[in-house]
Parts: structure tokens; sequence; C-alpha cells
């Protein structure tokens, strides 16, 4: 398979086109920072990928948020717009996404049939994901992989995690009951190869049990055989992040109904200790 890969330089991107490569597929990589040249470099491919988007981690300001939403909407049209207009060979387009699209809850519990959330994150996955369905009118299957906290040691969120808890500075966010719907890079590829083999529509990317982030904290300070004692304070991380401390102190349960009832997917990491201690090996954390 010819696999074109837009945001292949990011943290998952980096993952899946390595992934692809081993196991003997050829990846263009490209950007949407140039919509019409990268459809152009798309054209002779078998399939897409868009991994692509504005960081979410950041201070919410009216721009940011404007750049969140433009980058996962108005650019991936322009790019299929431009496709339109080649010869293109691409059979399947495979989209990111996130479980911000459930809304959050600490009671509820979201599999994929549930309706979308109605604040911001929410807002932006859904129109994500409706955008993604416009590769439908050009003869493409479309799936979209709606991603929890990926954990990787060399990237995304745990990565920025580490520095402070090795300092034995991490503690829990709040009152430690928000759901993180966590997964494990391996399993977070693993799913991306499952549904660029086949399936339509969305699939979460999560692993079968979330935690809260009380448990995760104390896994994650457990792991690196640090203490977690102090909170971290609220108004510090809205201080930082204003509206968009939302993404620490909020949060979803979330299964992966589909991919393991249709797609027969079997994780390698199912429960938080084993996959914290696989990213975390004892020689390194302590």
């Amino acid at each position: 398979m010819r696999a074109f890969v837009l945001g292949a330089s990011g943290f998952v991107g980096t993952h899946l086109t390595r992934a692809l490569e081993r196991r003997g597929d050829t990846v263009v990589r490209g950007s949407l920072r140039d919509p019409a040249a990268a459809a152009a470099a798309a054209a002779p491919c078998d399939a897409i990928v868009n991994l692509s988007g504005e960081p979410v981690a950041q201070r919410w300001t009216t721009a940011a948020k404007h750049a969140i939403l433009h980058s996962r909407t108005e650019l991936p049209r322009r790019f299929l717009e431009a496709l339109s207009y080649s010869n293109s060979a691409a059979t399947a387009y495979v989209s990111a996404s996130g479980v911000g699209y459930y809304g959050a809850s600490e009671t509820e519990t979201f599999v994929e049939e549930n309706p979308p959330g109605a604040d911001f994150l929410a807002q932006v996955c859904e129109a994500w994901e409706r955008q993604a369905q416009g590769a439908r009118d050009l003869g493409m299957r479309v799936a979209v992989v709606r991603t929890g906290l990926a954990l990787g040691n060399d990237g995304g969120a745990l990565a920025k995690m580490l520095p402070v808890f090795r300092l034995g500075l991490g503690g829990i966010i709040g009152g430690g009951r928000q759901w993180h719907s966590w997964i494990h890079i391996d399993d977070l590829i693993g799913i991306y190869l499952t549904v660029l083999g086949g399936g339509e529509g969305a699939f979460n990317a999560t692993a079968p049990n979330p935690v809260t982030n009380a448990e995760f904290t104390h896994a994650l300070g457990g792991a690196l055989h640090r203490p977690v004692v102090l909170p971290t304070p609220l108004f510090a991380l809205q201080l930082m992040f204003g509206e968009g401390a939302s993404v620490a102190t909020t949060g979803q349960r979330v299964l992966p109904k589909r991919v393991t009832q249709e797609r027969a997917y079997a994780f390698a990491f199912t429960k938080i200790n084993a996959a914290l201690d696989n990213l975390l090996p004892r020689s390194a954390s302590s």
C-alpha cells in the first residue's frame, strides 16, 4: 500500500509512519500548510491519513480557538477540494478525531453511538468529522479515529508530565474524579492499521479500562517511584491556559466498542499500570 500521511512529523504520525514502513508500505508525508500541494502528492496514493491539527493543549484565546477549528475543517476542505480535480487513486480516508466529541461527564460512559456534546471541543470534533465525510464524495471509504489520552514516552501528554513527576511535584488535578480515557501509543497505532484495513464511521481509540485522574496520577507516581502529595491547583491551570484548562480538568469515560467487536482488535495494554511499566521501565524511572 502507498499511504499518504498528513501530520507525519507529529507524535502519532511518527509512530504510524514507522509502523507502515516496517510492514512494507510506502509512506508519502504531507502537510496542510499548502492543501493544493498536498493534494497533488496524495493523488497517486492508495490511502490517506489525516493527523494534522493545531495543538489543543494551549491557552484558548479567540485566535487559538479559530486556529484549532480552522486547521481541522477549512484546511481539510481545501485539500479534498483540490484532490477532487486530480485523478485520485485513494480508496480510503482515515481522519483523526478525539474523545472530546462526547463532551465532558464524570458519570456517563460513552461508545461510538452516543451523540456529540455541546462544549467547544465537542463542536470542533463534530465539525472535524463532518468535514472528513467529504471524502465520500470522492469515492473513498471514510473512517474517523476518536483518540483518547495517547501515552508514549517520546511525545504527547505523558512526555510533558514526566519532568514534573520525576521531581516529585506531580499531583491530582482538582478533585481527581475526571476521567482519562487513555491508550498506549502501540495500541493507537494498531487501531490505525486495523482501520486502514477496513471499516467505516467512528472508532474509539481508548483502552478498555479508563481511569480517573486520581488513579492515573497515583499510577504514574508509582511507576516513577515518586510521591504524589500536592494537588495541582485549578486556579494555576486556569491562569496558564484559560478556558483551555478544561482539557485537564474535565474528561469522559469512553470505551472502544466498535474496534473490538467489529474489527476484532486485541489490545496489548488494557490496564494503566502495565502500560506505564512498559513505557517507563524500572531502569529509566528510578
